[in-house]
């Protein structure tokens, strides 16, 4: 097999890669993209998301533009709102307790948008998130929580319909190619070295744009930057982000940033496997945690299921849960909230008992100390703020008094048989520590100086999240910073210093 010198190689498959690889190609660039996985298992992450993406929107008019199917009637009986970009500042820095790169958000928010419609433009198609973030009120659909918009096909549509628009652009694109060292002279990156199956190939580039995710499969990684415990959690992707990108920039003197100790983490199946299964997709996921209660092994509650929308709260509640003994919890309804719990929760691949008793429950509960856990309900029970209206669409203030651990918002008594369970443990989705870019997407070296001819996007980029996450912010991140690393690296490759050096003297690292 031989390979000849591109402008741009792109490393990964996901959506950030597929956006960076359209918009090189956009710029003129030819452009080869190189996937670990098997095509089957293409896409990384993205081809387990649900594909929700968050949006900065003024009005319904702006959805339209995103959604040109949008008709009368679904407007009217729709509540859809605003999402401006001071709503997303607001968001974005309140979650990550404000740490999160100012540069960085800025591009995010300003360009969420403006990007979207860019992906529109290369066949990906958005709907309304009905299922998940809205609720009928009085006849009408109303959203919560700034979350509006999904791709249609979640992300196996969304990963496969930016691959057909780069096959057609007439984009490289090779499947079981794992790139194992950037080519490196010293000041530029030259290429990639990349193994098929027993064979080491290198492949001369004027510039490369990582995008292979973050180190979440890789137990060792997990364990040593986010600390003990964390080999224990399941995978909720990609078994392929084991961190190789983010380790080949780091050995040619790639700058690390961010919050390598935290992570996007939710609660999961208990019994889910140990890595996504596509099959299932995102099925294994249990967000429906503010209209009931959550115990552990010790009967207890142990986090205030109520405290925000789940948006705010789902991507840290996963650490929680793999903080308690014997890393699982379960997730307690009664009859009058099951109707809203989400779709995730009928699948027939579920942790799942029912009982037509809460003491009946309580021995149902495996691993639970029954005892502990009815004082604990009847505890909470005569907590509940009966007096306040329960509303799934707001925070309704509807809350509990005097408990150690109180429900800020949502606290219904669970009184009404049947009562249902669902067992969970930690999933983990992506890691938040990774590479230092600046605002073209370049990487910085360890001086903060840009390494010539390198660049990165989507999850392996530090300095965005920290402790937290806004929903549906990973996909829109991975396409706006995939799209400015794309357009980057196509200037580079262009320009007197982006030519390729095919010097002796190069290196791999």
């Amino acid at each position: 097999m031989k390979f000849e010198p591109v402008d741009v190689v792109v490393i990964g498959a996901g959506n950030a890669a597929l956006c960076a690889a359209l918009a090189a190609k956009e710029f003129g660039a030819s452009v080869c993209v190189l996937e670990r996985a098997p095509r089957n298992e293409s896409g990384g992450n993205t081809r387990f998301t649900a594909g929700a993406m968050r949006v900065c929107y003024s009005g319904v008019e702006d959805l339209k533009r995103l959604m040109p199917d949008l008709g009368p009637e679904e407007i009217d009986r729709t509540d859809f709102g605003t999402y401006t970009e001071e709503n997303f500042f607001d968001d974005m820095f309140r979650v990550t307790q404000f740490r999160t790169d100012p540069g960085h958000v800025e591009t995010l928010v300003t360009r969420s948008l403006e990007t979207l419609l860019w992906m529109r433009e290369q066949g990906v198609r958005f709907s309304p998130l009905y299922g998940r973030q809205a609720f009928k009120v009085n006849g009408k659909f109303k959203f919560w929580g700034g979350l509006t918009v999904e791709v249609v096909g979640g992300g196996p549509g969304l990963v496969d319909q930016l691959t057909r628009t780069a096959l057609r652009a007439g984009i490289e694109v090779h499947y079981d190619a794992r790139v194992v060292a950037l080519l490196f002279d010293g000041i530029n990156v030259t290429g990639v070295q990349v193994r098929f199956g027993s064979e080491l190939h290198d492949i001369r580039a004027r510039s490369v744009v990582i995008a292979s995710g973050g180190f979440q499969a890789n137990p060792e990684m997990r364990t040593r930057y986010l600390g003990p415990g964390w080999e224990l959690a399941k995978v909720r992707g990609s078994r392929f982000n084991t961190g190789d990108g983010i380790c080949m920039a780091m050995k040619i003197g790639a700058a690390s940033t961010g919050n390598w100790s935290g992570c996007h983490a939710v609660g999961w199946d208990r019994n889910a496997p140990e890595f996504g299964d596509l099959a299932v997709g995102d099925g294994f996921q249990k967000h429906s945690y503010p209209f009931g209660i959550m115990v552990n092994a010790t009967g207890k509650r142990f986090v205030d299921e109520g405290a925000d929308f789940r948006n705010y709260t789902y991507a840290k509640y996963g650490r929680i849960i793999l903080e308690q003994p014997q890393q699982f919890a379960w997730q307690i309804f009664d009859r009058k909230v099951t109707a809203l719990l989400r779709d995730e929760y009928r699948i027939r691949r579920v942790t799942k008992v029912t009982a037509p008793t809460l003491a009946e429950l309580a021995r149902r509960l495996d691993g639970v100390d029954a005892g502990a856990f009815l004082e604990a309900v009847a505890e909470y029970n005569a907590a509940v703020r009966t007096d306040i209206a329960f509303n799934p669409n707001e925070k309704d203030g509807r809350c509990t008094v005097g408990l150690d651990i109180p429900k800020s918002n949502w606290a219904n008594t669970i009184d009404e048989p049947p009562y249902e369970a669902f067992g969970v443990t930690c999933g983990i989705t992506f890691t938040f520590g990774g590479l230092r870019i600046n605002n073209d997407a370049q990487v910085l070296d360890e001086d903060l100086r840009p390494i010539r001819n390198l660049f990165a996007a989507g999850e392996l980029v530090g300095g965005i999240f920290y402790f937290n996450y806004p929903g549906g912010t990973g996909l829109t991140s991975g396409s706006v910073f995939g799209r400015v690393a794309g357009h980057a690296a196509a200037r580079a490759a262009s320009s007197e210093h982006g030519a390729v050096r095919a010097s002796a003297g190069s290196t791999q690292a």
